[in-house]
């Protein structure tokens, strides 16, 4: 079996809407083609007793053991592969359940879909799966242990850390969408100019001051110091004789730990002794240069969770420990207790394995044990010097026995301090007493507190702190998004999407948009290029100063890596006509409408598809959408246009030389398309069905009648405006026009507006492009038989896997079925063909350069102009 590509859809996609994470991996299986699983000797005992677990995969059975059932019948070894990759993520810790497999067109070859947690893993896991299959095949060993470790690693050094997690965890069950901003637990909450940022616990909202006083530990002790809350008492040393001056004053038993230490680093506590002070120093100087002295207060180590100045958690930590049975020795204790299930790699499970270090050796030399003394029955012995959980210990929650005069007490210092989420580290006997009665202090206020103790305690209540960050964040009232219009279609999107953001950016709103020349933030260029796909979707969604974001989006980042938004307020669909076919397992018709699809299938339930009612594919499709749907047509008497109008819906039509929005039998005229310099004139009809597209859209929306009229006036198609889409450059004997047509519809569109166009001599510029199939380039080149008298044909870029002469003699084909006489030459560069069209050009001339390198075309054809406007030749 062979991999031929894989790739991850990190967006809605063509496979499922609400399943965003999904892996797609096209595998050939070549001999195999001819084994399905109940030809293969051995294989169902071989799956069977590699993955035991597989039998609650129900598959297509609906029913336990499904999976085995299909495979003792007889299934394709894709299908295997689906179910492998996904219980391995399960076996590694990622629970994910939702595969999908298809044969494409060619014998052999098929989609193997399955979903992720971390895309990493995901991609890993698809490699993995095959070589799992292919050992079962052959019946020959495998380290099935090995991959799910490299998962589990592959997992913890990309995957968000539980705080972050679960922040974002929280922000997904209320329908917030997120970005991670880098590879770094730095995340995006919202859209555009409704986003919130945060790393960890720390939030755009927690003031930087704060994060200050709370890392440096003399600062915090000496502030809450200064408001009467309780605190240890103590010094900062930096060498022996600070130290013995601080134990003097303040006696022993005392903690040692770096002022600029956290996670319990570096830290040394319950030191009675001169010896073990100055080595307790020299350890925590191995981590900050200044070193906080402290007496050791006796009680128990409790965390408070502060979020928005209110209490929301409380945990008493315990440090990592064993408890004797009288036969076991500690080193076997530790390996009984990481046995715990709750226990796992990193942070993949509520607990963290305990591991042995410096700070275990020196807790055993004190009691003058080992790793291999035998602790009596019941004796718990310590293994950490701190509680944090990264280090193994436990956690108790105790937030509902917190005395009222403690919970004020934590709420006082998160304002002293200044954070908005804020950790305090109290030391006491209880917290059901308060402080000044039981002796208790704060040892430490942390900015940026872990979660993880407070979500799933070892005991106790769990609690969701997540909550109340993002009630914080987005309290009631505060959108999280911006309004997202999304436009698709095979001709007229760039166009559309152009207009739209005119309209928008005229109704006073910041607006960004994408399109297959380049992204835009109001107006200005922000990246150059064919911008059409999920990134540059997220490019602008990432933009804090935008209002509005205008999205074209074409079929190649749908079917590359999904949409790049959860979810539109609008979606657009210009038509569905023949482009890109053969391409990407897209064969058909209603396989690319499958693909747009994904567009207006994203909509929200109460947002709208605005479709054409004169292209059949898009009206299939609006018959299956969830939405609200409104139509626009090039004619009243569309029979869908009648039937809709008589049941009162809005739709958008041309009619009597008017772009219509008509309600019922309301008409509302938005302006006359001589009007709208986009339709030239009215003359090019396909243009006006781009503007009734955009018309339509920006009315459901809720903009003003009169202001869309007046941006349809405003909006003029120029080079800088609409580079590439119907461009006419006027020189004083002939005229030039520039657009990006590359398929037949959008040369019969071209076609019909030359149709209205006076000249002597009508000149075309064309070319193939080389992963069009044979049939579409053949009938380019007979339209442009029928449209122009005399043909240049120029063939330097996009060959795509064909040769020069291959696609030349495929557009000769093309114009050799024309029963017109037309003339012809081969002029292989686009710069020396259109210099040659300008150079030979007789008076009266219409040059039209079908171009798909836009910028090259205009940029020459701007230069000739340029010198006649100043009198010169070239």
């Amino acid at each position: 079996m062979k991999i031929i590509k894989i790739q991850a859809l990190r967006g809605p996609n063509i496979w499922s809407i609400q399943r965003k994470k999904l892996i797609q991996m096209r595998l050939d299986l070549e001999e195999m083609e001819q084994f399905p699983t109940n030809k293969i000797e051995g294989f169902r005992e071989r799956i069977e007793a590699m993955f035991p677990t597989m039998i609650e995969h129900r598959c297509s059975e609906g029913c336990r053991g499904g999976f085995f059932s299909r495979v003792e019948r007889g299934t394709w070894m894709g299908h295997v592969i689906e179910h492998i990759a996904l219980e391995i993520q399960s076996l590694a810790g990622m629970e994910t359940g939702f595969g999908r497999t298809r044969e494409t067109k060619t014998l052999g070859t098929y989609n193997v879909v399955f979903s992720y947690t971390e895309e990493n893993v995901g991609l890993f896991a698809a490699e993995s799966s095959v070589a799992i299959a292919e050992a079962l095949i052959a019946g020959t060993e495998y380290d099935l242990n090995a991959d799910l470790q490299k998962m589990r690693e592959i997992r913890e050094r990309v995957r968000l850390g539980p705080s972050t997690g679960s922040i974002v965890e929280e922000a997904v069950s209320r329908n917030i969408p997120w970005i991670r901003l880098g590879t770094n637990s730095l995340v995006q909450l919202g859209y555009g100019i409704n986003q919130m940022r945060f790393q960890a616990t720390i939030t755009c909202k927690t003031s930087s001051i704060a994060v200050d006083i709370a890392c440096n530990k003399e600062l915090t002790k000496k502030m809450l110091d200064m408001a009467s809350i309780p605190v240890a008492s103590g010094s900062i040393c930096t060498d022996e004789e600070d130290l013995a001056k601080t134990i003097e004053k303040i006696g022993y038993p005392i903690v040692l730990k770096p002022l600029d230490g956290n996670h319990g680093k570096g830290a040394s506590i319950n030191v009675t002794n001169w010896e073990d002070a100055v080595s307790g120093l020299a350890f925590a100087k191995e981590y900050s240069k200044r070193i906080i002295v402290e007496k050791f207060i006796t009680g128990f180590d409790f965390r408070i969770l502060v979020i928005d100045n209110k209490l929301v958690a409380a945990a008493k930590r315990v440090p990592a420990h064993v408890i004797g049975n009288g036969k076991d020795s500690i080193r076997e204790l530790i390996e009984i207790t990481n046995q715990d299930p709750r226990r796992g790699y990193g942070h993949e499970n509520v607990l963290t394995q305990i591991d042995v270090d410096r700070d275990t050796e020196d807790l055993l030399e004190k009691l003058n044990y080992t790793l291999e003394t035998i602790p009596r029955i019941g004796e718990t012995v310590f293994l950490k010097s701190t509680a944090n959980l990264s280090t193994g210990g436990t956690s108790v929650d105790v937030t509902d026995m917190m005395h009222p005069e403690n919970i004020f007490l934590a709420e006082r210092i998160s304002r002293v301090i200044g954070l908005d989420i804020c950790g305090v580290d109290i030391m006491a006997e209880n917290l059901t007493q308060p402080l000044k009665e039981n002796g208790g202090v704060i040892l430490e206020v942390n900015a940026a507190p872990g979660f993880r103790m407070h979500l799933a305690p070892s005991e106790g209540l769990p609690r969701n702190v997540a909550e109340p960050v993002i009630d914080m964040l987005y309290p009631p009232g505060k959108s999280c998004r911006i309004p997202i219009i999304a436009v698709t279609g095979t001709n007229g999107k760039t166009t559309t999407t152009r207009l739209l953001a005119h309209i928008v950016k005229n109704n006073g709103y910041k607006v960004g948009f994408t399109t297959s020349d380049g992204i835009y933030i109001q107006n200005h260029m922000m990246e150059k290029g064919d911008t059409t796909g999920p990134q540059s979707a997220e490019y602008v969604l990432r933009d804090p100063t935008v209002e509005f974001a205008v999205l074209e989006t074409a079929r190649g980042g749908i079917l590359r890596s999904g949409l790049g938004f959860s979810s539109c307020d609008i979606g657009i669909i210009t038509n569905i006509q023949e482009d890109h076919l053969g391409l990407s397992d897209i064969h058909t018709l209603d396989d690319l409408a499958r693909v747009k699809a994904t567009v207006v299938k994203s909509i929200k339930k109460d947002g709208w598809a605005v479709l054409n009612a004169d292209d059949e594919h898009c009206i299939k499709l609006g018959s299956e959408l969830g939405c609200n749907t409104a139509y626009f047509s090039m004619s009243e008497d569309n029979s869908l246009i009648k039937k809709l109008c008589a049941e009162g819906k809005t739709v958008a039509v041309y009619e009597n030389g008017f772009i219509t929005i008509k309600k019922g039998e309301w008409k509302i005229r938005i302006e006359r398309a001589t009007h709208v310099p986009l339709t030239l004139g009215g003359k090019a009809k396909f243009m006006i069905a781009n503007v009734l597209a955009a018309t339509l859209a920006s009315y459901l929306w809720g903009f003003k009648t009169e202001d869309i009229s007046l941006s349809l006036q405003t909006f003029i198609p120029s080079a800088a405006q609409t580079p590439g889409r119907m461009n006419i450059f006027e020189f004083k004997k002939f005229k030039v026009l520039i657009d990006f047509a590359h398929n037949p519809s959008g040369y019969k569109g071209v076609e019909e507006y030359l149709k209205s166009v006076e000249a002597t001599k009508k000149i075309g510029i064309i070319a193939g492009v080389g992963d069009r199939r044979d049939e579409d380039i053949k009938e380019c080149a007979s339209i442009a038989a029928r449209m122009f008298d005399h043909i240049i044909i120029r063939q330097e870029k996009y060959l795509r896997g064909r040769t020069e002469e291959e696609i030349i003699n495929l557009i000769l084909e093309g114009i050799n079925t024309s029963d017109k006489v037309v003339t012809y030459e081969i002029i292989p560069k686009e710069t020396e063909a259109i210099r040659h069209a300008i150079n030979s050009a007789e008076e009266g001339s219409y040059i039209t350069a079908l171009s798909d390198v836009v910028t090259n075309a205009i940029d020459i054809v701007q230069e000739y102009l340029d010198k006649e406007n100043e009198g010169g030749l070239i």
